[in-house]
């Protein structure tokens, strides 16, 4: 039974266990010299117990994965990749006079990434490029369908879901500028002006938020002016704060910022917030809480349905104890923070904004399902499925993926797929039970505790250890009893019956 436990402790620290390293590139160094100064320690207050734990587990595979030569790609051949990246960028047309919060990228044209990801650590940060790609005849079909229905007043929001669900989502962030909104509920012809940065500076996340914005300058199109990403890291900075002081109930959490930079690049400033702020009431309400409990049940949910798909591989990943660390980060930012592609990621969120809060869910589930035979090829031990399992392939086909996320969720609904959690907590905390009376026992007597029996006698007494050899006395002694009880009855009842 897999250690539940082990990776899925309760967290106190509304922290993510990875952690996005400083920018190595001059241009990204001289961005992060522009930002409000902001002091190591209080951003990274002294994590709790719970969330040492964690953290050092996740340190403890990463050692693993250099030890099987998995994950053990040096940061200097991933900023080289980046150097080469942004130097094409500058020579060819990669930069940008678009102002505003739109990327070059993004003015209706479908964007995608190259950049080899092999090899990175799952606590690296991830190199989001854009490439551009023209339109195939079914996309320019359908986005010709979403056009004219944009035009009608009367089209229903199950209309936009479908649209949004169905194969190449939107298509475009022109499209997806209009109709995202509209599938949150939200009018951007009524939206509240941002106030300025220097309004939120005393918030308690501040700093926090100011950190992990500073991390996230690769989530940001390469190429652009200066000006406008500095620009856009305080509208981030602004976007976050609105909501976290809005709702003081919900906490941030390192990830959120993953999340809300995709939507301030599509929507911009002001409606990106009256989205965000839906967002965090219902989809991403459960990873908002005080503790990160209420969001590992949820991934508790990926086991029943790899078992209920697959049992051999489900028993496989559970022998190997590896746990569900590795869809942490997806589940939190929406695949933000691991995919390099940006036409994946948006294609993504049309599909989970038009979906069930748990889509996220079923969709690493059908991932897990759909890399089997690598699963299986891979020794069966911790950090060498969390290594594989925390990388996601560039080429994964999310068409086909998505449409599996869809069959499971028909075939196992959260109602179903719950009881099963359930009873793997009931699992889980008989095994904890057990461990602890072995614990006790073997302080006590300094040997393991004899079997649990199911006799009649250890019913009775269920404090009376039993030995094999006082289990045969007992028994012997029973049938001595029983014999002379059965030769009394047979001869000495019947001749009292005759006087």
């Amino acid at each position: 039974m897999e250690r539940v436990e082990q990776l899925n402790g309760p967290m106190e620290k509304r922290t993510l266990p990875y952690r996005e390293a400083e920018d190595s590139d001059e241009q990204h160094s001289e961005s992060l010299a522009t930002m409000p100064a902001v002091d190591d320690a209080s951003c990274n207050p002294a994590p709790s117990e719970n969330g040492d734990n964690v953290e050092s587990e996740l340190s403890r595979i990463n050692e693993g994965c250099s030890g099987v030569q998995r994950c053990s790609e040096e940061n200097d051949e991933i900023n080289e990749s980046t150097r080469l990246i942004e130097a094409n960028d500058e020579d060819g047309d990669g930069s940008s006079s678009n102002g505003g919060t739109t990327s070059p990228g993004l003015a209706g044209k479908n964007v995608a990434l190259v950049q080899p990801n092999n090899h990175r650590r799952s606590d690296e940060p991830t190199e989001l490029s854009f490439e551009k790609f023209p339109e195939n005849h079914e996309e320019k079909l359908k986005r010709i369908k979403i056009e004219n229905a944009l035009d009608d007043p009367k089209t229903s929001l199950e209309t936009w879901k479908q649209f949004a669900k169905s194969e190449y989502g939107l298509i475009n962030d022109d499209l997806r500028r209009k109709i995202w909104p509209l599938l949150v509920g939200v009018d951007p012809q009524q939206v509240d002006p941002a106030p300025s940065l220097e309004q939120l500076n005393n918030h308690p996340e501040y700093n926090q938020v100011v950190l992990d914005v500073n991390r996230s300058l690769k989530r940001f199109p390469p190429g652009i002016p200066y000006e406008q990403r500095v620009a856009l890291q305080d509208q981030l900075t602004v976007l976050i704060l609105r909501v976290i002081i809005k709702y003081p109930h919900l906490k941030y959490y390192q990830g959120y910022h993953d999340v809300a930079i995709t939507f301030l690049l599509v929507v911009g400033e002001e409606v990106a917030f009256h989205v965000m702020e839906i967002l965090s009431t219902n989809h991403l309400v459960e990873c908002m809480q005080e503790t990160m409990e209420p969001t590992q049940r949820r991934l508790m949910f990926i086991y029943p349905l790899v078992r209920r798909e697959n049992a051999a591989l489900c028993s496989y990943l559970e022998r190997s104890t590896v746990g569900t660390l590795f869809a942490l980060p997806w589940y939190l930012t929406w695949f933000g923070h691991s995919l390099n592609s940006y036409r994946s990621v948006v294609r993504l969120y049309d599909y989970f904004l038009a979906s069930d809060f748990l889509l996220p869910i079923y969709v690493t589930s059908a991932i897990v399902i759909y890399r089997q035979n690598e699963i299986f090829q891979e020794d069966c031990d911790m950090a060498s499925l969390h290594c594989l399992l925390s990388q996601l392939p560039e080429d994964l086909p999310f068409e086909y993926l998505l449409k599996s996320a869809e069959n499971l969720y028909r075939k196992y609904p959260p109602r179903v797929i719950e009881k099963d959690v359930e009873t793997m907590i009931a699992k889980e905390k008989q095994q904890r039970l057990n461990e602890e009376r072995e614990r006790e026992y073997r302080k006590l007597y300094g040997k393991k505790p004899p079997p649990v029996s199911n006799s009649i006698i250890s019913r009775f007494l269920p404090h009376l250890q039993l030995s094999r050899r006082s289990v045969f006395v007992t028994t012997a002694f029973s049938i001595l009893v029983g014999f002379c009880a059965y030769y009394y009855r047979a001869h000495y009842i019947p001749l009292a019956a005759v006087r």
